[in-house]
């Protein structure tokens, strides 16, 4: 009930109800419709929803997003390009966020597939503790592509 009511537990009527939120100019709103009786509180409206968005609002601010970090190969990258890669890789995804890692092939590359698969699969091995492999190795057009996701932290 309002907060002129000392008692805020009240059986009244309905249309009792309706005449008592209209002299307080508030609204009369159906909490539990199921209960007998039903239950009603007479507050402002408008201002509860203003104040259910606000919290809604401050609910997503508060979850974690997860973004997608990506990093590049080629098919005959160097040992110290891999490891540079890799440690990046790493701080990522004790950050929280996902990895794709590809391998570019350009022009006649492509006749390497197998080099850029094994790096992919090298790498994902190199990152066992970090993160689990979601998408294996893929080809798509000129791209091999693989996906990392974090592991949760006990």
């Amino acid at each position: 009930m309002g907060d002129n009511i000392q008692d805020n537990n009240l059986v009244m009527s309905r249309e009792e109800a309706l005449q008592l939120a209209e002299e307080m100019e508030l609204d009369l709103v159906e909490i539990s419709p199921d209960a007998v009786p039903p239950v009603c509180k007479i507050i402002d409206y408008q201002k509860f929803l203003y104040q259910l968005k606000k919290k809604l609002k401050e609910q997503k601010a508060k979850t974690a997003k997860t973004q997608v970090k990506e990093i590049r190969f080629g098919p005959q990258t160097d040992d110290h390009d891999f490891e540079f890669k890799l440690n990046h890789a790493k701080k990522f995804l004790t950050d929280g966020d996902k990895v794709r890692a590809y391998v570019f092939f350009k022009g006649r590359q492509i006749l390497f597939k197998e080099q850029g698969e094994i790096l992919l699969l090298k790498f994902a091995d190199q990152l066992e503790e970090f993160g689990r492999v979601d998408q294996m190795p893929l080809l798509e057009g000129k791209k091999m592509t693989i996906l990392i996701t974090p592991v949760k932290k006990k």
